[in-house]
């Protein structure tokens, strides 16, 4: 199992999750998002050792010259796509990537079964919004989910922080994703948050 903090937006938070050991930082890039990362951020990443960290770029139907633009100032970066991006348009930029399925109730338990981006390393399950592209910070009914070998390419992500994250664990999805669930404050990550989850991952 690994574990991904997400929404990270500045370097004192990236370099305390490359040095807790995520396995995963990931650095937002939808204008709608309140943790969209900002250029000056940008420009310090390509000089940033991640160690053994990989870094996941988060977009939300994007154009194709943007995700390449990003690519070219994380080479080494996976992509994740959180809109209408059809499985041609993610795998056109020879990366691997994610792709985020939103759930919302029992009635969304076929479009995660469908398989409808099978070029993707893994589909990442997150709380469906209307208004919001991932990043709510509420849970969904994991109940939904109970039956399906989440080992096999799920990333579980959605409101996860230290009250449920055990829960989350004995659901033993490939990945967990924290993002609100480690923040003082919207879009401020609380590096205490973030050791006394990796704690609790560590030791689940």
């Amino acid at each position: 199992m690994k574990l991904k903090f997400c929404g990270l937006s500045t370097l004192n938070s990236l370099k305390h999750a490359c040095d807790l050991g995520a396995h995963y930082a990931g650095f937002i890039f939808a204008d709608r998002s309140p943790r969209k990362v900002n250029q000056e951020f940008m420009d310090q990443l390509a000089s940033f050792n991640f160690h053994q960290t990989i870094p996941v770029c988060v977009f939300v139907n994007p154009s194709a010259v943007f995700v390449e633009q990003v690519i070219a100032s994380l080479p080494t970066a996976i992509l994740q796509f959180h809109g209408d991006e059809s499985d041609q348009f993610c795998s056109q930029f020879n990366k691997p990537f994610w792709k985020s399925v939103a759930v919302k109730d029992a009635s969304s338990l076929p479009l995660i079964l469908s398989n409808g981006h099978p070029s993707a390393q893994a589909i990442l399950l997150e709380t469906f919004s209307v208004n919001l592209d991932g990043g709510t910070g509420q849970t969904f009914d994991w109940d939904i989910i109970k039956d399906i070998n989440l080992s096999n390419g799920y990333v579980l992500a959605g409101g996860i922080n230290a009250a449920n994250i055990d829960a989350a664990i004995s659901l033993n999805p490939w990945c967990i994703d924290i993002n609100s669930g480690v923040e003082s404050q919207l879009g401020l990550k609380d590096t205490l948050l973030m050791t006394e989850i990796m704690q609790r991952f560590n030791h689940g």
